[in-house]
């Protein structure tokens, strides 16, 4: 088990990589990308402020059923060490979808222009030629290969959403999916529990879709790339945020996440393949 999860680690570092996460100390002037602000970017963008203006937001209502928060973590010599960006989701008022075009990968704008959805956040790890790298469900059609015995599904059913730990609960063929993708590692399996046990050193920024207690969704972008994989589940486990399960996605130059109403943007830095879209139910 240990020499397994020792293999995932590195395997996630190789992913990162070839999806372009290395990540600069200062990516919004390195890479001419908009800058976010402490509150991820509202559209006009403007470069972050040296210091962060609040520790912690709290939650605040955008709309029925959609809830943001923004926490900055600042350490005891005043360093700003992270911007984390949450999103929670009540997911009666919400559709979620994903979407996938490997032969033409868009920004999060254009992702948002051609879908019209009021939320889109970057999926899973793809290769250098933009083919997911596990399965993805698209409209009810599968592709590519699950991932066995290891990392986790975001899928959506006629129930709705569901976070899947894959050793638990592996994709079945024969199961009815709408759409569903495939990432790893798990941060936090089913009860909460933290799952990686061992330090790769590899700082970035990171996207986590989420579910809590009360059976919320949760996009949770950490801006600034202070984690590494297992300072982000010890994070996640010890924060107020109530998880049961969690489940980490693309990060570095493909983290980002797109609400158009009202607008909060925190770019990615490269061309997405595939993407989670969220549009408000009528």
């Amino acid at each position: 088990m240990r020499g397994l999860r020792r293999f995932l680690i590195l395997l996630a570092t190789v992913f990162l990589a070839a999806c372009g996460a290395a990540t600069p100390d200062d990516p919004w002037q390195q890479l001419g990308a908009p800058a976010p602000s402490a509150v991820a970017t509202a559209l006009p963008t403007a470069r972050p402020s040296p210091t962060p203006p609040v520790p912690d937001s709290g939650w605040q209502v955008l709309r029925p059923g959609l809830e943001h928060r923004a926490i900055n973590l600042v350490s005891g010599e005043g360093e700003w060490l992270e911007n984390v960006t949450l999103l929670r989701l009540e997911p009666a008022h919400f559709h979620f979808d994903v979407r996938y075009r490997p032969d033409d990968p868009l920004d999060l704008v254009a992702w948002q222009a051609q879908t019209d959805a009021i939320l889109v956040v970057n999926g899973g790890f793809f290769t250098e030629t933009y083919q997911a790298t596990g399965l993805i469900v698209v409209d009810g059609e599968a592709s590519g290969v699950s991932y066995e015995s290891f990392g986790g599904m975001f899928a959506i059913t006629e129930q709705g959403p569901d976070l899947r730990w894959l050793p638990a609960q592996p994709y079945n063929p024969q199961e009815t999916l709408h759409a569903a993708l495939q990432s790893f590692p798990m941060l936090l399996t089913p009860g909460g529990v933290v799952s990686i046990s061992e330090e790769d050193g590899q700082q970035a920024r990171r996207t986590v879709v989420a579910r809590d207690r009360k059976q919320r969704v949760l996009f949770i972008l950490f801006n600034r790339g202070h984690f590494t994989l297992y300072e982000l589940s010890r994070f996640l486990a010890e924060s107020d945020l109530e998880l049961d399960v969690a489940l980490n996605l693309d990060g570095g130059a493909s983290s980002g996440l797109y609400l158009a109403q009202p607008a909060l943007y925190a770019p990615a830095f490269s061309l997405l393949p595939t993407v989670i879209t969220v549009h408000e139910r009528p």
